[in-house]
């Protein structure tokens, strides 16, 4: 970002108030108040919107006293958080309640999601959010290194395969409470083998660290003291673990989620990794909210998209007096496009099913996960693949893979090869198979 937002006003003059007072019965204006609120524009978007400067801070200052009146404080004592609940907002949390924890559907039938779903899933959020980060390489290569399981060969690539790791270790943990331990070893999980061994997993012990645009040098955030990390992380958990009516104040579990991700964000505890931290947190806290789809939802893809967009959504809620409003209708649009992008992808794969089940009426003895083998390996026919990459796309282990790419081997179906050290498995066009497909 070359040129930062411009901070919003905090203080009125008489001049504005005197203007509040003269534009409030125009009908205009008022309607005018109530889009921009609902739209919740920051003070940088109102100043293209309304060229008059009197005019645009009586604007502003009329949306920010009704904005006061809808703010929903954050019980978290380091900081004086609030946020709103737009209509989008509400409306968007209402389909997420209905299609992320429940069961999915299209076309009025309910989807069978497989194993293999969730790996890409977690291979996408590892790429875009190592992306994100600064990590060199193209999605071909990494998708390519993560399916057959080959070893990192530079910092972008290790990168990957740390985020890869981590998410896949979130699963594991997602009834863990959080604690400052907790998001160290997630920490260790994305770092590992991409900084210097002191910085690993160990909080930032200086205040030499800010948020700079790394072309041009402009400094976006100047984290907290260090000093005052531990005292921050440790309220962090503890607002994180709390009932979600503790103290009266309910906070929706994704919401909840967001306000986590901003926070790691906004302390910077580690020198470095703490973009991917903060999203892991986020990914740990819906997942152990029961919002299980979000396993198939990488949404570092659809934040990639919008970079720009992701660094405005923390200055306008820090510029703002800390209203989190601006970060967290950021990601509930990233949330949504990622739901949508989950439909196309399943609609798409729904072929792949009905691929696979005609695989089982002609081939009695086999199962379903040998089926969805083979016809990938159609589908693929000028690749090959290897016992590490089967087991680790479809979530099983070496063994079963092996037993699977053998069984349909010594069928006739795939062929066996020596490559190296390893055996490869190329789809046999000689088979009774290929002459079904070319018909």
């Amino acid at each position: 970002m070359k040129k930062l937002p411009e901070k919003p006003p905090t203080t009125w003059d008489e001049t504005a108030l005197r203007t509040i007072n003269t534009v409030q019965r125009d009908p205009e204006f008022r309607q005018a108040v109530t889009e921009y609120n609902a739209r919740y524009l920051s003070w940088d978007d109102l100043r293209y919107r309304v060229p008059d400067a009197e005019k645009r801070m009586a604007t502003w200052a009329t949306m920010k006293i009704l904005r006061t009146m809808r703010y929903e404080p954050v019980p978290y004592p380091p900081l004086d958080l609030k946020y709103s609940t737009t209509p989008e907002i509400s409306r968007s949390l209402h389909i997420f309640d209905q299609y992320l924890s429940g069961t999915i559907q299209i076309h009025n039938k309910t989807i069978r999601l497989e194993q293999s779903y969730i790996i890409n899933s977690l291979m996408e959020e590892a790429i875009a959010s190592s992306v994100l980060e600064g990590a060199a390489t193209t999605h071909r290569v990494a998708k390519e290194m993560l399916r057959k399981g080959r070893e990192p060969r530079d910092k972008s690539e290790q990168m990957i395969v740390n985020n890869y790791r981590a998410m896949r270790y979130i699963r594991d943990q997602k009834d863990t409470p959080l604690t400052p331990e907790f998001i160290i070893d997630i920490h260790l999980f994305v770092t590992e083998n991409t900084l210097d061994e002191g910085a690993v997993g160990r909080f930032r012990d200086n205040d030499e660290i800010v948020v700079a645009d790394p072309v041009t040098g402009v400094v976006h955030h100047t984290p907290p003291e260090h000093t005052r990390i531990w005292e921050m992380i440790e309220e962090l958990c503890r607002f994180a673990n709390a009932p979600d009516d503790d103290a009266g104040t309910f906070i929706h579990p994704i919401i909840k989620g967001i306000i986590l991700h901003f926070l790691i964000g906004y302390i910077h505890p580690f020198e470095d990794g703490n973009g991917r931290t903060a999203r892991s947190i986020f990914y740990w806290y819906v997942l152990s909210r029961g919002y299980w789809l979000f396993e198939y939802m990488p949404i570092s893809r659809i934040i990639l998209r919008s970079k720009k967009d992701y660094a405005l959504a923390y200055l306008h809620t820090e510029y703002d007096e800390m209203d989190l409003t601006y970060f967290i209708q950021y990601h509930i649009r990233c949330i949504d496009e990622a739901r949508r992008d989950l439909l196309a992808y399943i609609e798409k794969k729904q072929s792949e099913q009905n691929a696979t089940k005609a695989i089982i009426k002609t081939i009695q003895n086999i199962n379903q996960r040998q089926a969805d083998i083979l016809r990938q390996m159609m589908e693929h026919s000028d690749e090959y693949f290897t016992i590490r990459e089967v087991s680790e796309t479809h979530g099983v282990v070496y063994q079963t893979a092996r037993t699977d790419l053998l069984s349909l081997a010594d069928q006739g179906y795939i062929r066996k090869e020596k490559r190296g050290r390893e055996f490869i498995f190329i789809f046999n066009e000689g088979c009774d198979l290929w002459d079904e497909k070319k018909k």
